[in-house]
């Protein structure tokens, strides 16, 4: 979320994504608020169903170590529908962050076999 810096002046965002509200839903970037339009149509167009929006996927069991309790992880696509069958995963990207292709890495050794993963 932007902020103030020190002179007032707006602070940009760290990849300067522009933040895009499509009916009611406020998306990260102009691109995925376009790409959520697209799903939308095809949706209405019976090309694909069940559109989800930020499906999550457990990529790490929680796990027990020295006495702390460490949370499990998750990969957080931006959507899932279903499309000839297929569960189809959908991430849109505009800056590749190495924390990003190592959950999308673990995404696909752990669901690649069950889903179709696009990114755009």
């Amino acid at each position: 979320m932007a902020g103030l810096g020190r002179q007032g002046e707006k602070l940009k965002n760290k990849y300067r994504n522009r933040k895009t509200t499509i009916d009611g839903i406020t998306f990260d970037s102009k691109k995925e608020a376009a790409r959520y339009a697209e799903l939308k149509m095809l949706e209405r167009a019976g090309e694909i169903q069940g559109l989800k929006l930020q499906p999550r996927y457990e990529i790490s069991k929680t796990v027990k170590w020295n006495g702390k309790t460490l949370r499990a992880r998750f990969y957080v696509a931006d959507f899932e529908y279903w499309q000839n069958g297929v569960r189809t995963v959908e991430d849109v990207k505009g800056m590749r962050t190495k924390e990003y292709t190592l959950k999308r890495h673990r995404f696909l050794e752990l669901y690649g076999d069950q889903v179709r993963f696009i990114e755009t």
